[in-house]
């Protein structure tokens, strides 16, 4: 497709824009999204509340998991591990893992399937006890549940689906038996209909992040791992872009990165560290000019922002960071800034306390 010339301003302003649209219901706002990463850390809360919170009306933490039951929503790997729509979810099964199952593991699962089918909604510990599968050495070298590694293999097989959450241990049941499975055709359909939904989530997108985000891929459809390749070459031709100081960029058919629909707030932001307008490491030194880095499983005394940094963003800029939590029925708030020092804008000071206050009231303190 023909390449427009839009600067690094213009791109920037639209990729906050596009994400940061107006709030709406929690159903509408995943559709939107496409994805929301899934994280368990809560600092203050768990990355795809975090997310949420800017993004639906009235979100408190934890209403996702709250409302998981009701929405056609699945839990699932496609570039990473989260939640996404139904419909998105089935285009990649029936999955076909890398690392194949023996014959006897086969059978554990088929026995524990049946298990499921019967209870209707299972929690772990029902199977561990029903079974007895042991511990087992897990890939980080500590010991794991065999149940608990059954389980999630059979979920990411397609066998199970998570049915909810309780105190955040998945509860499976028993998911729908898949299509045969697809032709060479199909599988060109269901990659390009993936990419565009990544695409849709992470716009505007360098080829570099886009060919990364491609690559990711292999955890939602390893079985299609020879097909990514060409499915890259299609999106790169038929997706609109610009070509700014030797970059390529790319974003869904249908927006114009220069059109005036994508303006900018006066409202300051703590993103999580996952959220779409911060994830593409690339991307953010490419617009504000410091590196970023998540740094919850960095050694602490080489940590250089935090334990878990939320990225500020405020008028257009990423300017700082703060580390948050809870501590005696109270929000604990600590800041840094790429400056050194906060901004000295009576404005900023006001747009900060007003996010703190939302905050507070989407932890429920």
């Amino acid at each position: 497709m023909a390449r427009t010339t839009i600067d690094l301003d213009t791109l920037r302003r639209y990729a906050i824009a596009r994400s940061l649209f107006t709030p709406t219901t929690l159903p509408r706002a995943i559709t939107k999204l496409g994805f929301v990463q899934a994280d368990p850390i809560r600092a203050p809360a768990r990355a795809q509340d975090l997310t949420l919170r800017h993004r639906v009306q009235d979100y408190r933490a934890g209403d996702l998991e709250r409302r998981y039951p009701r929405l056609s929503v699945e839990e699932d790997f496609f570039v990473n591990y989260g939640f996404l729509p139904r419909a998105t979810q089935a285009l990649m099964h029936p999955r076909v893992p890398r690392t194949r199952w023996s014959p006897a593991r086969w059978r554990k699962a088929d026995e524990v399937l049946a298990f499921v089918r019967e209870r209707g909604n299972v929690h772990p510990r029902e199977v561990d006890a029903c079974f007895q599968h042991g511990r087992v050495s897990n890939w980080f070298g500590g010991m794991s549940s065999a149940t608990t590694q059954l389980l999630d293999g059979m979920h990411y097989r397609g066998m199970l689906r998570i049915a909810r959450r309780e105190g955040g241990i998945r509860v499976y049941a028993a998911r729908d038996a898949d299509a045969p499975r697809v032709d060479r055709a199909e599988v060109a359909r269901r990659l390009d209909t993936l990419i565009d939904v990544i695409v849709a989530k992470y716009a505007p997108l360098p080829a570099r992040s886009l060919g990364q985000l491609v690559g990711h891929l292999r955890a939602g459809v390893p079985q299609w791992a020879d097909a990514r390749a060409a499915a890259l070459t299609r999106a790169k031709a038929r997706l609109p872009g610009t070509h700014f100081d030797g970059v390529d960029w790319y974003w869904p058919e249908g927006e114009n990165p220069a059109s005036r629909r994508y303006g900018l707030d006066d409202e300051l932001r703590l993103l999580a560290p996952f959220d779409p307008i911060v994830w593409d490491r690339t991307r953010f030194e490419a617009f504000w000019g410091w590196a970023y880095r998540f740094e919850a499983y960095t050694p602490a005394p080489k940590r250089k922002l935090g334990y878990y940094a939320l990225p500020m963003l405020w008028r257009g800029a990423v300017i700082g960071w703060g580390n948050l939590g809870t501590e005696g029925g109270r929000l604990r708030a600590d800041f840094g800034y790429v400056s050194g020092r906060a901004p000295k804008d009576r404005a900023f000071r006001a747009a900060l306390d007003t996010e703190l206050g939302r905050l507070g009231d989407f932890l429920g303190i």
